[in-house]
């Protein structure tokens, strides 16, 4: 791994703690757990809109479930498949909650899954500009012209995107992603944390791809206020 240095913003920290998460289908995978230092400046879609419009109205705290479920790679962030590939099914056994948004299928990380259809419409609807944080490791070493492209915008065949919050971040100690990634021999990697709040289709990908750096892996670590934190790779909690 080869991170890039800069000076520009110094000793800034995020620590995910270790911790056993009691509801799990599997406890082979490692807990997110990791101190980053900033170096730099900064489904199933047709169940999600039936439920969405069963249930706008405020849920009293009683009723409402909210579950964070760490996402796998190689899982759909859907309860059924037709074509019995992984899905939430064989993870998350709690009733009546869909998701608030997606995940691709080869990213892995935070998916939040309510029965709360207000909830669910304001996390997912980008009108609300709710924050996604993602740690993503690309191939090669962006330089701060590079990321001062994402942060100022940039023009895919969608259009342009908002100003993203971008920083160089070591590496983050997490689970090993099976299968591994394939990298190049004498081609370094960097990771970087990327905040956007639109909800463009693999947006971060295509924002990597078009400054030049592929993304290898991506890892959504939190939606709003709701991160990975104690939470297992393949298991979920319940808030």
């Amino acid at each position: 791994m080869n991170t890039p240095q800069n000076k520009m913003n110094k000793g800034k920290t995020l620590t995910l703690s270790k911790s056993t998460v009691s509801h799990s289908k599997s406890t082979q995978d490692k807990t997110a757990s990791s101190k980053i230092r900033y170096v730099d400046a900064t489904s199933n879609q047709q169940s999600n809109r039936k439920y969405a419009t069963l249930n706008k109205k405020a849920m009293s705290a009683s009723e409402r479930k909210v579950v964070l479920f760490n996402k796998p790679f190689d899982v759909l962030s859907q309860f059924t498949d037709d074509d019995n590939r992984k899905t939430l099914k064989d993870f998350v056994d709690i009733k009546e909650v869909y998701a608030a948004g997606r995940l691709d299928r080869d990213s892995e990380g935070l998916l939040l899954l309510t029965n709360d259809g207000k909830l669910q419409h304001q996390l997912a609807n980008p009108y609300y500009k709710t924050n996604k944080t993602y740690w993503v490791q690309v191939e090669g070493n962006p330089d701060i012209s590079d990321i001062n492209q994402l942060r100022d915008g940039v023009k895919l065949k969608d259009g342009m995107t908002l100003p993203a919050k971008v920083n160089i971040i070591e590496q983050p100690e997490i689970w090993p992603r099976n299968p591994p990634i394939r990298e190049r021999k004498n081609i370094p990697t960097t990771w970087l944390s990327i905040t956007i709040n639109e909800g463009r289709n693999r947006q971060v990908r295509r924002m990597t791809a078009h400054i030049g750096f592929p993304t290898l892996r991506l890892i959504r670590y939190s939606i709003g206020t709701y991160t990975l934190e104690n939470i297992n790779n393949g298991e979920y909690r319940l808030v």
